[in-house]
């Protein structure tokens, strides 16, 4: 069982924007044990042929990398998110029903590993190189704050899938 907290260590800003995050990161892991390697490929919602627990691990996994690899640091676009066109706009989710979803969880875990460091070197207040919608380039603060918003949504995701697939609620 994957365990996890909201309470933070300690009751600094950074302090509670991480424990936020990876609680929200937890949430998805836990929200995936148990869930049969069928299952993790299945997409139950007919208007949403993309959404499987596997296609959101791999989103999440590579939305972290954007915002903070890309738009942060400046770097260059990688893994499936750099084929994105407009007619096939989440690779990542489309090509994630290839990967064993326990493939999946460790290479979210192995990079929420690297960007905590990633985080933990950089102040709040550093501005993004890369500029988002209108020029603007979000500081630290504003890109964790997104990824907490971003990955509590697709839970809620994955609480439906969930009870489609196999009928779990809750965790």
């Amino acid at each position: 069982m994957t365990e996890r907290t909201d309470t933070p260590p300690s009751w600094d800003e950074r302090t509670q924007l991480t424990t936020f995050l990876d609680y929200a990161r937890a949430t998805a892991r836990a929200k995936c044990e148990g869930l049969s390697a069928e299952d993790a490929r299945r997409a139950p919602l007919p208007g949403s042929p993309l959404m499987t627990a596997c296609g959101l691990i791999s989103h999440l996994r590579w939305v972290e990398h954007y915002w903070l690899d890309v738009v942060l640091l400046g770097g260059p676009l990688e893994g499936p998110l750099a084929d994105a066109t407009d007619e096939d706009p989440d690779p990542e989710m489309r090509t994630a029903v290839d990967v064993p979803l326990p493939r999946l969880l460790d290479e979210y875990e192995e990079q929420s590993v690297r960007l905590r460091e990633l985080v933990a070197a950089h102040d709040l207040d550093t501005p993004a190189e890369q500029s988002i919608r209108d020029g603007l380039h979000p500081d630290l603060r504003w890109i964790l704050l997104h990824l907490i918003e971003e990955t509590s949504r697709h839970n809620g995701h994955l609480d439906v899938l969930r009870e489609l697939l196999d009928g779990r609620t809750g965790r």
